[in-house]
Formats: structure tokens, C-alpha cells, sequence
């Protein structure tokens, strides 16, 4: 018998996108899937769109709030609410699913009862769907310890998880709850924390996923916003350790390797808009670096950051290419061989 997937498809203002995302699912092979289209209030014609999908085939239904109830409530009211299958998946209505993507990650989910979330890449594309790779025979796999995962993102600061190839156990979406809407745009890095604590995470070596890039995406309007972006990873993680680090053998070593990622993230801003002379963003980046890493001011970076800023942006400038042939000097006589 094939596994069954769920698949939760939000939608806000993107009916012109839906018929694709949706039809990527249901042309899905070797699993058999279900989709609810979760459609946010839109005031385009996404109703018109979804009767159309409904009609034409029985696996796809369709709810319409009455009023907005924004992201994080959508997403969990299909996840938490609506799903039944064994595994269950969240693709919003301007992404799409790669051929195959569900039968490999269903795959290596069977395969091994301890992973609880699989992953995979993503391909970037704008309005037209871009060509796919073949689709692969038997592609790479790689599943690693829960704590090993979040070690990961913890020495990046960063989410290393592309979500729309994100399928899940959805016993164990049930047991650690949905999304958190204290954290709009980290909410997903931190919940695929939680899956971590609790199992395995498996990643597929193939595209699993399109995602698409526009100008209504959060992502795309949260990119100009690179310090926003920055704290709010580190409220997710913070978030994470404070109610589920206790699952971990040692939490507090974690944590401190996120701050420790997190703080430098800031302070490497801060010294790249120092050198832009864009010194607002300066004071602000330190600032930020220093409240999430404390111990940055102890650091060798720091104290040559410091000496930097006393010296001043044109004293800076002036001195900046003198060093930069300095410290390639060494480099310049190793290979001459002096």
C-alpha cells in the first residue's frame, strides 16, 4: 500500500499561481496525497481557481477564512487541524514540487523510523517555471543524529533548511505543536529545531522543490533587512533552547555557539558598514553583536575593530591598502621562495 502524504497549500493573492503548485502535488508518484488549499481571505480570484481544482479532482479540497488570519495561523490550522496522513507537507501557493519529491522523502522516512523530518534543495525561479534536472534514479541521502543538526545550525547562526521540500512525521508535528507567531519570519528554523530534538533529520541530494521568487514573497522583502533577519534568528534560537534545550545533552554549549555565530554575523556587518561610511548601520550592528555575544569586546577582532574606529573612516581609508599589501607580503615571498 502507498504511504499517504498531506499536503497544506496557504494561499493569499496568489491564484494565479495555485493551479501550478497544486497540480505539482497530485502528479505526485508512489505516494498517494491529499491537498487543502487554505486560501487566507484573498481578495483576487483564488476562489475561482480552487472550485475549478476541487471539481476536477476529489483529492484537492478547499477552505476560505472569512477574515485574514495571517501566516502563522494558516499554516497550523492545516497542519495541526486538517492532517491525517502519516506524513503531511506545507507548500505555499506561489512554490511547487519537483517531480518524484514526495516518494523520496517518504522513502527515507520508511526506511528509518527515527527520522522525522527530510529535506532537500531548492531551485530558485521567478514566474515561469524554470527546467528541471532528470529526475534521479537513486539520489544521495544523508541522515544525521537530531543533536548533530542542530549543532549545525548552531555553528552557521543560520537555517539550513529549504522549507518548501520540508515532509514531516505528522505524529511528531502533533506532539511538539505548529509554528510560533512571536517569530514571523524565523518561525520555520526554529520548529525544524524542535523535529530535531525529538529525531533524525534526513536530507535528499536532488531538487525537491521550486521556490519562487517575487516581490509579494516575505523572503524577498525581508532581504533588504539583513540585522531584522539577524535578530530574529537569534529569538528562534533562544526560543528553542529556553523551552526544549532540556531534550539535549548539553544545551548550554549550543546556545553559547549560537550567540558566539549570531554575534559575529553583527560584528562582521558592523565593520563592513564601518567601511562603507555607513556609520548609523555601524553603531547599530555593534550594538546588536554585542548584546547577543558579550565577549566579543575581549576578542582580537574587536580590538582591532576598536582601534579602526579611532583612527577614524578617513584615516582608515587612507591606511587600508598599505595593510592589505601587508598582509599579502608573506604570501608574495612563500611563493617567490625568499
Amino acid at each position: 500500500m502507498l504511504s499517504q502524504v498531506d499536503v497544506v497549500v496557504p494561499c493569499y493573492r496568489y491564484g494565479h499561481y495555485l493551479t501550478g503548485c497544486v497540480e505539482s502535488v497530485l502528479s505526485q508518484i508512489g505516494v498517494q496525497v491529499r491537498v487543502l488549499i487554505l486560501d487566507d481571505a484573498s481578495p483576487d480570484h483564488t476562489p475561482d481557481v480552487a472550485a475549478d481544482l476541487v471539481r476536477r479532482d476529489g483529492r484537492v479540497e478547499y477552505r476560505r477564512h472569512a477574515v485574514n488570519n495571517r501566516h502563522v495561523d494558516t499554516y497550523n490550522e492545516g497542519l495541526l487541524e486538517w492532517a491525517s496522513a502519516k506524513y503531511v507537507l506545507l507548500l505555499s501557493a506561489d512554490d511547487m514540487l519537483a517531480p518524484g519529491a514526495l516518494r523520496r522523502a517518504v522513502k527515507v522516512m520508511e526506511a528509518d523510523p527515527a527520522v522525522c523530518l527530510v529535506h532537500g534543495e531548492q531551485l530558485l525561479m521567478g514566474d515561469a517555471p524554470p527546467t528541471l534536472p532528470r529526475e534521479p534514479v537513486e539520489p544521495a541521502v544523508e541522515v544525521v543524529r537530531g543533536e548533530d543538526f542542530i549543532g549545525s545550525c548552531c555553528g552557521n547562526g543560520d537555517n539550513p533548511v529549504a522549507t518548501p521540500t520540508v515532509v514531516v512525521r505528522t505524529a511528531v508535528q502533533r506532539q511538539i505543536g505548529g509554528y510560533r507567531k512571536s517569530l514571523p519570519h524565523s518561525c520555520d528554523m526554529e520548529m525544524w529545531l524542535r523535529f530535531a530534538a525529538r529525531g533524525a533529520v534526513g536530507r535528499v541530494r536532488a531538487v525537491q522543490a521550486c521556490k519562487r521568487m517575487h516581490q509579494a514573497n516575505m523572503q524577498h522583502q525581508y532581504l533588504g533587512n539583513a540585522l531584522g533577519d539577524l535578530k530574529e534568528r537569534h529569538e528562534a534560537f533562544d526560543a528553542f533552547f529556553r523551552d526544549d534545550g532540556h531534550l539535549l545533552h548539553d544545551p548550554e554549549r549550543l546556545h553559547a555557539l549560537a550567540r558566539h555565530s549570531l554575534g559575529m554575523q553583527a560584528f562582521w556587518a558592523a565593520s563592513g558598514a564601518f567601511d562603507a561610511s555607513d556609520l548609523d548601520a555601524c553603531e547599530n550592528c555593534l550594538a546588536e553583536a554585542l548584546r547577543i555575544y558579550p565577549r566579543l569586546d575581549a576578542t582580537p577582532e574587536y580590538r582591532r575593530f576598536r582601534w579602526k574606529r579611532r583612527i577614524g573612516r578617513r584615516g582608515w581609508s587612507l591606511l587600508q591598502p598599505l595593510i592589505g599589501r601587508f598582509r599579502q607580503t608573506p604570501e608574495v615571498l612563500k611563493t617567490s621562495g625568499a
